[in-house]
């Protein structure tokens, strides 16, 4: 019998004079009462109440040990309350990490209609492509390119990542339009630089078919910051095969023009994630989150599965 059962039983015990009336209450027998009572005694080396054979009386240490007892109880009673109100209430402060470029452009424009319909909650913001672990770090809630296998983590996809190969429409009207895989070798084409490992972004380009293919050529320039990898594309310094949430302005704009259909990686870590903790009972402010960025989403088009970039218009197609 735990600890917080034998406290229980004392104050049914305190509250009902006696051994069978407490054991009522606690939907227990006497004999059981009777023994949570002499193993709370003994391991307190204290004598809790006085028996005879008419009555059951609280001695002063009895007394003086139930008074602290139930104020504990009710204290933690109320605790279990409010914490119980805390994570069922969107409320709190709610600790977000997002990737660079996404929390930029996908992530900050929401943020304003989330707070007025979710006043109660206060945003802790960290923008950086940094992988940390969100649980020795209190981040309730990762927005990641891709994911770490964590039994620890739930990696929720909101939508796959879609490649565009783009350029500016002035580019293409000074150095004219590729045709085939071969003809990039001819032009100026702008490589990213990915941090965390220092290698260069690989590059698919299709094939006759229009197959998507791994392709090696040389990079006429380079960064591993991907707004500045867009914005010089957009200025007319070269070809970038742009993740569909980097080439979306530039798109919509007319700024960029895309040359192929979407390209989507085969992997399963391929997309944008929602990254949290794995627990039982999700805290309301990272339920609301998702729910809120999983709408915001969907009315551009996006999901767990499918993105914008599946029906954007391509200078050149393939039958396939």
């Amino acid at each position: 019998m735990d600890k917080l059962r034998l406290l229980d039983i004392f104050l049914a015990t305190c509250d009902a004079g006696s051994f069978a009336a407490a054991a009522k209450s606690c939907n227990t027998d006497p004999s059981t009462v009777s023994k949570a009572i002499s193993r709370l005694e003994a391991e307190l080396k204290l004598t809790l109440f006085q028996r005879s054979t008419r009555r059951l009386s609280i001695t002063t240490a009895g007394q003086r040990y139930a008074d602290t007892v139930r104020k504990m109880m009710q204290d933690l009673s109320a605790c279990e309350h409010e914490l119980k109100q805390l994570n069922d209430s969107p409320c709190g402060t709610l600790r977000i990490s997002s990737a660079a470029c996404y929390g930029h452009l996908y992530v900050l424009p929401l943020l304003q209609a989330f707070c007025q319909r979710y006043p109660a909650i206060k945003l802790a913001l960290e923008i950086n492509d940094l992988h940390v672990d969100i649980i020795d770090n209190d981040i309730d809630i990762a927005l990641r390119t891709g994911f770490v296998k964590d039994s620890r983590l739930v990696a929720r996809r909101l939508s796959p990542m879609d490649f565009l190969i783009c350029a500016s429409p002035q580019y293409l009207a000074a150095r004219g339009t590729p045709r085939c895989a071969d003809d990039f070798q001819h032009h100026s084409w702008i490589g990213f630089r990915i941090k965390q490992t220092q290698q260069l972004q690989p590059v698919f380009l299709p094939d006759h078919s229009g197959e998507y293919q791994p392709y090696e050529l040389e990079r006429s320039h380079i960064t591993d910051d991907g707004e500045a990898m867009a914005l010089m594309c957009d200025h007319g310094l070269g070809f970038a095969q742009l993740p569909h949430f980097l080439a979306k302005q530039g798109l919509q704009s007319g700024a960029l023009v895309s040359l192929y259909p979407y390209y989507r990686p085969p992997q399963a870590d391929n997309g944008v994630f929602a990254i949290y903790a794995k627990r039982e009972y999700l805290p309301a402010r990272v339920r609301v989150f998702i729910q809120f960025i999983s709408a915001y989403l969907e009315s551009a088009g996006e999901s767990a599965n499918h993105t914008w970039a599946e029906n954007w218009p391509a200078l050149i197609k393939f039958c396939r």
